[in-house]
């Protein structure tokens, strides 16, 4: 291969350039992004960012000199709008085209919407900066969906001195998830603290003063964030022949999949947020969120893509952090669909527990609140091997 291009410049993309560097590939390497910013990393955006504890520069993922070192044909500030696989180019929203053959995609998601004007949403830099001027002592700031990004947002807010409001749909916060006894202790922190946390409404426009429910009632604020989940960005593989839906379709090797004749050459792989592929340590296919499997996914595509004989599955034990005011939760395995909750350690009553999850008749998830890392370990690693639930949990 003379020439590989990554779309897309966040965690997923850069670990894949990377990669393919220190693999030894010295061809000519594109990577391109939608935004002006270089490489940077989003988890802090809703927590350090927010709260402004962190000036704009600490998530840079890279300095210049890094980049620079990887000898890259950068293309900042231009989105992807078409992938054309007879002539392998990828096209650019300037109407340029770069020629490839081999292409990683790594175009992340994008926030859902409400019908209505002037709410915020929080996915990129300029959005945690944006939204961070806008919040203060006394501000009214109204948060609709309180899953993991809502709530760390609320959190921030609400030590900034703001009065929040917090509004979701779902009887229990976050009970798809991790289940409705765990998603019930996450939420009681934000009630103790004087959070208005209203559970079982829906949000059907955003108006001039703040937010219009589906009763139509209506609830005043000074700023508003939607937080209500995201879309995977494949709008411009239309056409292309790729297999899209919920994210770009994958086989175990992060290549992705042909929903009409697959051409002489595919040499196209997925990674990070876009990415729905087969997990095999779990038998579904998976879309994940979180920001340690973009990284580790664009290793693992950048190593398929280079070496097709020697690839490998990727099956990974996702894993996710979470911090809200006092409460540092993190999760390995994959918890959604589980059919049984277990505390095995601690109290939920207290704040401070590991919470063990089970589908069919594995160990599938583990999720702590308030203990150390090092106490997960051995969770993990029983979930990394396929462990029986009684034998995980007895």
């Amino acid at each position: 291969m003379n020439r590989i291009v990554v779309v897309g410049a966040s965690a997923a993309g850069l670990a894949a350039v990377e990669t393919l560097r220190r693999e030894g590939y010295d061809g000519t390497l594109t990577l391109v992004g939608d935004e002006l910013h270089p490489p940077y990393d989003r988890p802090p955006l809703s927590k350090q960012v927010l709260s402004a504890e962190w000036t704009p520069d600490r998530v840079t993922l890279r300095a210049s000199a890094e980049l620079d070192s990887l000898e890259l044909e950068l293309r900042l500030g231009l989105a992807a709008v078409r992938l054309d696989v007879t002539d392998r180019t990828v096209r650019l929203a300037d109407g340029s085209a770069v020629p490839y053959d081999g292409l990683i995609v790594a175009t992340g998601v994008r926030p859902r919407r409400l019908p209505g004007e002037g709410a915020h949403v929080l996915r990129t830099l300029d959005d945690a900066l944006t939204l961070r001027e806008r919040i203060g002592p006394g501000q009214r700031l109204v948060v609709v969906g309180a899953g993991f990004l809502g709530a760390e947002a609320a959190a921030v807010a609400w030590k900034l001195g703001a009065q929040v409001t917090l509004l979701e749909p779902a009887p229990v916060p976050l009970a798809h998830a991790v289940g409705a006894e765990v998603g019930r202790v996450l939420t009681r922190a934000h009630l103790q603290r004087g959070v208005d946390l209203r559970t079982g409404v829906s949000v059907t426009e955003v108006t001039e003063d703040g937010v219009r429910l589906a009763d139509g009632e209506t609830i005043d604020a000074d700023e508003v964030l939607v937080a209500v989940g995201s879309l995977p960005n494949v709008e411009w593989l239309a056409g292309s022949g790729l297999s899209v839906g919920d994210g770009v379709i994958c086989d175990e090797y992060c290549e992705a999949a042909w929903g009409s004749p697959r051409p002489k050459a595919g040499g196209v792989y997925a990674a990070g947020d876009v990415a729905r592929w087969y997990n095999p340590l779990f038998g579904v296919s998976m879309r994940i969120e979180h920001r340690t499997n973009a990284a580790e996914q664009g290793m693992a595509a950048a190593r398929n893509l280079l070496n097709p004989e020697a690839r490998k599955p990727f099956a990974p034990v996702p894993y996710f952090w979470s911090d809200q005011y006092d409460m540092k939760i993190q999760a390995y395995g994959y918890l959604r669909g589980h059919d049984e909750v277990r505390v095995v350690e601690g109290e939920l009553e207290e704040g401070r527990f590991v919470a063990a999850y089970r589908t069919g008749e594995r160990l599938s998830g583990v999720l702590a609140v308030g203990v150390p890392p090092k106490v997960l370990r051995g969770w993990r690693q029983a979930i990394a091997v396929g462990a029986g639930w009684g034998e995980a949990v007895n």
